[in-house]
């Protein structure tokens, strides 16, 4: 039985993908690190900035120290609220989804994201009062694909509830590998939608969509009864 929803917000909800991507490319550029559109959809999506940056500069055979991690953290920052503040667009059919399910279930946005960015997302779609909970990249020490991000929202979920909900009955919405694979092993079904990969690549979720306009939670609910 279905009784939580969590949320990845970019790709997700808002479509950030590009966003994070160029401006990635930018902040690593400027270290003389080459960021290719094919590496970071293989390879660094999902990845929270400390993640990618790390990664980065592994690939590259290059170390990075805490005090350089922070100052590449802080200026990718930068570029991104410009980028939000200047394109920001939620995807089709989001917000009614949101809001139908708000109605039915308690709902949480689990993100690699910075507390920050995800406020002016939400802010931007009106969708702030329909998430309790909110876990960034903050909040957690390890990041997608591990699943501490999941576990951690329906913690605070239930911090909430007289009634504690198991992980086997929520759904995560994903739009990358690494998530689906962090919803399945905290022990969560998984719905994605191909907004930054292809339905074959996704296929390791319970269902892939094309988008979460003119979807219902009641047809969400029978991944739940074949379980």
């Amino acid at each position: 039985m279905l009784k939580a929803i969590i949320f990845d917000c970019d790709g997700v909800i808002a479509d950030t993908e590009p966003l994070h991507f160029s401006t990635f490319q930018k902040v690593l550029a400027g270290e003389g690190i080459l960021l290719t559109r094919e590496d970071y959809f293989d390879r660094y999506l999902a990845l929270d900035d400390r993640g990618c940056f790390t990664r980065a500069h592994a690939d590259n055979s290059r170390d990075i120290s805490p005090g350089k991690l922070a100052e590449l953290i802080h200026r990718k920052a930068v570029e991104v609220e410009i980028a939000l503040r200047e394109r920001l667009e939620i995807f089709p059919g989001v917000a009614r989804f949101i809001s139908e399910a708000a109605r039915r279930y308690p709902l949480a946005i689990a993100s690699g994201a910075l507390r920050h960015e995800l406020e002016l997302i939400l802010n931007h779609g009106d969708l702030k009062d329909y998430f309790p909970v909110v876990v960034s990249a903050e909040d957690v020490t390890q990041g997608k694909p591990h699943p501490e991000p999941f576990l951690k929202a329906l913690a605070l979920i239930n911090s909430a509830r007289a009634d504690a909900i198991e992980p086997r009955h929520c759904l995560v919405i994903e739009d990358s590998i690494h998530g689906v694979d962090a919803a399945h092993e905290a022990g969560m079904l998984c719905l994605a939608v191909t907004n930054s990969y292809t339905k074959d690549a996704l296929a390791r979720a319970n269902r892939v969509v094309d988008s979460l306009e003119g979807l219902t939670t009641r047809e969400i609910e029978t991944l739940f009864q074949k379980e």
